[in-house]
C-alpha cells in the first residue's frame, strides 16, 4: 500500500467518533516499514481476537480480570519488556511487538487493552508519568497492573514508586484517569520522535512521526516547525521554508518577534538552494 494512503487511513481513523486505538497503532507500524500489507494488519487484529479468546469468559471483577490477563499474556506468552526494549524503534511499533513480545511499557500495554477489551473486561489505559500501566474496573476499584512486568499488579505504593523512579516527582492522583485512544497514540508518536530525535541519522523516522502527529485533530502548533527543521535538514529547502512561512503567519498575531525570526530562517532555507 502507497505510503500517502496508509497516512490517509491515519488521519481518517484519528477523527472518527471512537477511535480504533489497535489500527491506528498498526498504522504508525505501517508507515515505518514499508513492507507492511493489508494482509499484515488484518492478520495482526485476527491474533488479538485469537489471544482475546483464550481467556476465560467472565472471571470475576477487576482483580480477577487482572490476574486472567497477565496469567495469559505475561505468563502463558511472555509478552514483557527489559531496558534494552527502550533502545529498539520496533518496541514503539505494534505490529513488532506483537510478533516479539517485547516493547515499551505502552506498547505491551495496548495490546494488553486489545486483548482484555475483545474479550469483556473493563480495562483502559493509565498514562502514568514515565510509566505507562493498565487499569481494570471503576475509581473506586481500580485494579493496576504492569504488562511491562509481564502484568504485575501494582499497589498504591508500587504506582508511586515507578512515577519517582521515572520522574523524581510524587504521583498526582489524576493521572490515574483513563486515557482515551488518542492520547495513547500521542504518547506513542511522542515516544518514536524521542528515539529519533536522540539518532540524528534516523530523521527520516522524525520526518514521519511528526506527520502522522499533524494529522491528529489535537496537536501543538509547534509541530510545524519541528516539522520545518526536518525538512531543511533534510536537503527539502523550498518545503521547509514554505513550512516556516506558515507557522509565521500562525504565531504572528500573539508574538510579532517569533514572527519575524521565523520569515528571516525561511529566507536562509531558501537562499540554501543558490
Amino acid at each position: 500500500m502507497r505510503e500517502s494512503e496508509w497516512r490517509r487511513r491515519f488521519a481518517e481513523e484519528a477523527r472518527a467518533e471512537r477511535p480504533d486505538l489497535a489500527t491506528m497503532c498498526l498504522l504508525i507500524g505501517a508507515e515505518a516499514d514499508p513492507a507492511r500489507t493489508a494482509a499484515d494488519l488484518d492478520a495482526a487484529h485476527a491474533e488479538l481476537d485469537r489471544l482475546a479468546g483464550e481467556l476465560p469468559y467472565r472471571p470475576g471483577g477487576a482483580r480477577e480480570w487482572a490476574v486472567a490477563v497477565g496469567e495469559l499474556l505475561g505468563g502463558r506468552y511472555g509478552y514483557r519488556g527489559a531496558p534494552e526494549d527502550y533502545r529498539r524503534l520496533t518496541s514503539s511499533l505494534l505490529p513488532e511487538v506483537l510478533e516479539r513480545r517485547r516493547g515499551l511499557p505502552i506498547l505491551l500495554s495496548v495490546v494488553w487493552l486489545e486483548v482484555a477489551r475483545r474479550a469483556g473486561a473493563p480495562v483502559y489505559g493509565v498514562a502514568l508519568p514515565g510509566h505507562f500501566v493498565v487499569g481494570f474496573g471503576p475509581p473506586g476499584e481500580q485494579v493496576l497492573a504492569d504488562p511491562f512486568d509481564g502484568g504485575r499488579l501494582l499497589t498504591g505504593d508500587d504506582a508511586e514508586a515507578l512515577v519517582r523512579g521515572a520522574t523524581g516527582a510524587p504521583l498526582d492522583p489524576s493521572a490515574l484517569r483513563p486515557a482515551d485512544p488518542l492520547e495513547i497514540v500521542t504518547r506513542v508518536l511522542d515516544n518514536i520522535r524521542v528515539w529519533a530525535r536522540e539518532r540524528p541519522e534516523r530523521s527520516d523516522v522524525s520526518l514521519w512521526a511528526v506527520e502522522l502527529a499533524l494529522t491528529l485533530p489535537s496537536h501543538p502548533a509547534r509541530l510545524r516547525y519541528e516539522r520545518a527543521q526536518l525538512l531543511v535538514r533534510r536537503g527539502d529547502f523550498p518545503g521547509g521554508a514554505a513550512e516556516l512561512e506558515a507557522y509565521a503567519e500562525v504565531v504572528a498575531a500573539v508574538d510579532p518577534d517569533a514572527a519575524r525570526e521565523l520569515l528571516a530562517q525561511a529566507l536562509a532555507a531558501r537562499a540554501l538552494l543558490n
